[in-house]
């Protein structure tokens, strides 16, 4: 079968669905390739009643016309439910969820080249009372790796149907698919055979799972697989961190390195649009709203979208390579050591491109104490929402000269994300032996295969995270900017900014920032920057477009002529530590179940940022910066 026929059926206007199915298995087995391939990429995002688990729900049509409604559920690794992801999804299952209907019929799907880990899995799920197919994914990585798997005898042995699959190829879905057509009909008219239970105990079903696998799988033999080669390698104890730590600095000096002519072309393209505004508009508040608000605000924060999809563009391919896991694997010993295990890690991770779905991910975390700590220190992970000021301050105030081979204003851009994640393990240990004090955990954790992404989710997942932030451009920054620039135009700005509506505000708070080097209009901008960080960019460029003692010009160099170096330090100081943002605040409170952690955290990043401002400045002033 062809993308084109499967795409047709994917996009069809499915209005009727006659079928309801589940996607369960565990985590890194391909579910979400084949619903994305199955959905065409379109999904609803819903949270279940009564939690903040999202699943993720979509309509197909079969090439005969049927339709489905498929779940993407949570990935599982038994029926125990340790962590609240896994206890939606096995309450989604059992049907004990209110407001949601029991899926008619459950699709399994496991990566072939780890059967013998999880058949025990597909065996527990044969007690959920539900028609079900096992689909082995990924065979042709299982051939790779020398595991050679009988599906039929595999059939005949667990007593359900088992369908070969490869869930990134059209041609890898047409089996599947073809099985589909006859049993979605039988699974939505009850006639569907229901799986004979398994009653005994956990012990006794990994027995039995050793016992079928021993029946119908068989190992080439082989020196070592493809995975084992490169693990050798990047698990090293010594070479692994030295490879973990040239990534992360690769990837911040591309951040710069690549970034460059994007970023000019958004900048001379911003910069011709004033000019443009500039020399056909009259005069005005009209002019100034256009020029002065909405394009200075919004152009300067929208400037640093090539860096932000540079540093996004690396996140997902650690993630889709099968490296990520690898990586909480390596910083396990160094995160126990705080009194958290390696599976924080990837919340954390997670972090980098915003705190929320960080925040989310720590619903992974067995160990409540452990959840919560992550959840805790997660702000301190530089999100992209830092990025901008970062990027506006260093490239203001640091040159662009060389250290060896590596450029300084990039050094100085991963210092200041190591600065975080120190001081992110420095709260955990204080966490963990203050007000989460409790048993050590430990990291058990499944090595996916390593493997090449799937081009086009890697796009769309590329694509998605680059229109949050432009999205966030238009629902936040320009709203924020037009809002800024009439409370800096009015009522007068006879005395400068301080005789507007943004000085007067600003001056409330001026006086207790002012210790730490901060001035009039960072008192400003640091208000509306509570909805989004990086609205800090667009505010300071509106209130200085106003300004009419500023130079004309791009941010950058207004902030050189503007501030001074210790001022700019200060800035990036308190920018690592940074309250979150409302949004993040928000969802804190509903991982939390109430405000107690929220307040909580913004009390002690508010005093942790106040104070590395304050030392940070009066330092650099000491050394005659």
């Amino acid at each position: 079968m062809g993308d084109s026929a499967i795409s047709s059926a994917a996009t069809a206007d499915v209005n009727e669905v006659s079928a309801r199915l589940a996607l369960l298995g565990a985590p890194n087995c391909g579910k979400t390739s084949l619903f994305n391939a199955l959905t065409g990429g379109r999904a609803k995002v819903a949270n279940y009643p009564g939690v903040t688990v999202e699943y993720r729900k979509g309509k197909f049509a079969l090439p005969n016309g049927q339709g489905i409604e498929l779940l993407d559920l949570p990935g599982v690794y038994g029926d125990c439910g340790h962590s609240m992801d896994e206890r939606v999804a096995i309450d989604a299952v059992r049907g004990n969820l209110e407001g949601e209907r029991r899926p008619d019929g459950l699709i399994f799907m496991m990566d072939a080249s780890h059967i013998t880990t999880h058949l025990h899995n597909v065996l527990q799920a044969k007690n959920y009372g539900l028609p079900m197919v096992l689909v082995l994914n990924m065979m042709d990585m299982a051939a790779r790796d020398g595991i050679d798997i009988d599906v039929n005898q595999l059939e005949a042995l667990l007593g359900i149907p088992v369908i070969s699959c490869v869930a990134v190829r059209a041609s890898g879905r047409a089996h599947l698919l073809d099985f589909l057509q006859d049993w979605a009909g039988d699974v939505l008219h009850g006639s569907a055979a229901k799986p004979e239970p398994e009653a005994d105990t956990l012990k006794d079903l990994q027995a039995k799972a050793r016992q079928i696998t021993g029946g119908a799988v068989s190992r080439i033999e082989q020196a070592e697989t493809f995975t084992q080669r490169i693990d050798k390698i990047v698990l090293h104890p010594v070479f692994g961190i030295l490879i973990l730590a040239g990534l992360l600095v690769f990837m911040f000096q591309a951040v710069y390195w690549w970034s460059g002519p994007f970023m000019d072309a958004i900048e001379g393209g911003f910069a011709w649009l004033q000019g443009r505004v500039d020399a056909i508009l009259p005069n005005g508040w009209v002019k100034s709203l256009i020029s002065d608000g909405i394009i200075a605000g919004v152009g300067s924060v929208l400037i640093f979208l090539p860096q932000i999809v540079i540093l996004f563009a690396f996140i997902l391919l650690l993630e889709a390579s099968g490296y990520m896991a690898r990586a909480a694997f390596l910083v396990d010993t160094l995160m126990a050591k705080v009194g958290l295990n390696g599976r924080a890690f990837i919340p954390l991770l997670s972090s980098f491109a915003c705190a929320i779905p960080g925040i989310m991910a720590a619903r992974t975390i067995e160990q409540e104490r452990d959840r919560l700590t992550t959840i805790l220190i997660a702000p301190l992970m530089t999100c992209a929402a830092r990025w901008p000021v970062y990027i506006m301050i260093i490239g203001a105030f640091i040159p662009n000269t060389k250290v060896g081979v590596l450029g300084l204003q990039g050094l100085v851009a991963f210092g200041l994300v190591v600065v975080g994640i120190v001081f992110a393990m420095i709260m955990a240990f204080i966490f963990k032996r203050t007000l989460m004090k409790g048993a050590k955990s430990t990291l058990l954790i499944e090595l996916p295969s390593y493997k090449m992404p799937v081009f086009k989710d890697y796009l769309m997942g590329l694509w998605e995270r680059a229109k949050i932030f432009i999205n966030r451009a238009g629902r936040i920054i320009l709203p924020a900017s037009i809002i800024i620039w009439f409370l800096a135009s009015y009522p007068t700005k006879d005395d400068g900014i301080a005789g507007t509506f943004a000085g007067m505000i600003g001056g409330v708070i001026e006086p207790i920032l002012k210790p730490i080097g901060f001035n009039l209009e960072i008192a400003i901008s640091l208000i509306p920057g509570m909805a989004a960080r990086e609205v800090v960019v667009g505010a300071l460029a509106t209130i200085y477009a106003l300004d009419s003692e500023a130079i004309d010009g791009p941010i950058r160099e207004v902030l050189q002529n503007s501030w001074s170096l210790p001022t700019a330090l200060a800035f990036l100081a308190w920018f690592v530590f940074a309250p979150q943002c409302l949004s993040t605040l928000a969802i804190m409170k509903k991982e939390t179940n109430g405000w107690k952690w929220p307040l909580f955290a913004f009390a002690y990043l508010f005093g942790l940022a106040y104070v590395a401002a304050g030392l940070t400045y009066h330092t650099a002033r000491a050394f005659g910066l």
